[in-house]
């Protein structure tokens, strides 16, 4: 059975850090947006260059656009025995092409990642990206050090002065509430607290990875009972 996973929250709650190390423990794809959008526009498919286009007038990708990429990406053979996405979907409509998209790839496990508030602005005032590959900089890293996925140089991103993460947090939490509400009331879906040290976080999403999985596995035998 697939393991195919979303990871929701706000930046800063860790989510590209806890979906990179659930993909190595189940040796599946780790799918984020920021990625799979440079890749498009890397190899100038048709989607690529109208999301290039967007993006370098300072908009967000459009829906369709969106899930276009992802519908894509999705369809490669790397991506046929599981996926974990991180900043996909952001919308209900992207939501909706996503359980489509899926559809006979088994269940969705939805992990919502919550973190305070102000524990937030604090984690984004404070973090660096690398200026080549956009990877995030491992707070315990030394001040000069390179990023190891490219050596490029980590630098403090030109948004993330306390004023302007502030209101890109406030957006986030009024744009992707709809979307939490869309998901809650699955039973594959679970609340993470993301502010705990790294180690209790990561053991919280295995324990509702094995849950979930569980209920994929009685879903699979009670289709087959009444087939």
């Amino acid at each position: 059975m697939s393991l195919n996973v979303i990871m929701l929250g706000p930046p800063g709650a860790g989510k590209g850090t806890q979906a990179a190390r659930l993909a190595r423990e189940h040796h599946v794809l780790k799918i984020s947006t920021g990625d799979i959008l440079r890749d498009a526009v890397t190899q100038g498919s048709h989607l690529g260059q109208v999301a290039k286009r967007v993006m370098d007038e300072g908009h967000l990708v459009p829906d369709d656009v969106m899930v276009g990429v992802v519908r894509e990406r999705l369809a490669r053979p790397d991506a046929r025995h599981g996926f974990i996405l991180d900043g996909f979907p952001r919308t209900v409509p992207q939501a909706t092409s996503l359980d489509d998209m899926i559809r006979d790839r088994g269940l969705l496990t939805v992990l919502h990642m919550v973190v305070p508030f102000e524990e937030l602005v604090k984690r984004l005032h404070i973090r660096r990206i690398c200026n080549s590959c956009g990877a995030n900089a491992d707070p315990a890293m030394p001040d000069g050090a390179r990023c190891p996925k490219c050596g490029g140089e980590f630098v403090q991103r030109t948004d993330d002065s306390e004023e302007i993460v502030r209101e890109r947090l406030k957006v986030f939490q009024d744009e992707t509430s709809p979307l939490v509400q869309y998901y809650e009331k699955s039973p594959t879906f679970f609340t993470i607290n993301g502010n705990l040290p790294l180690e209790d976080v990561s053991r919280q999403i295995r324990e509702a990875v094995t849950t979930s999985m569980g209920v994929g596995a009685a879903t699979v035998r009670q289709r087959n009972v009444t087939q």
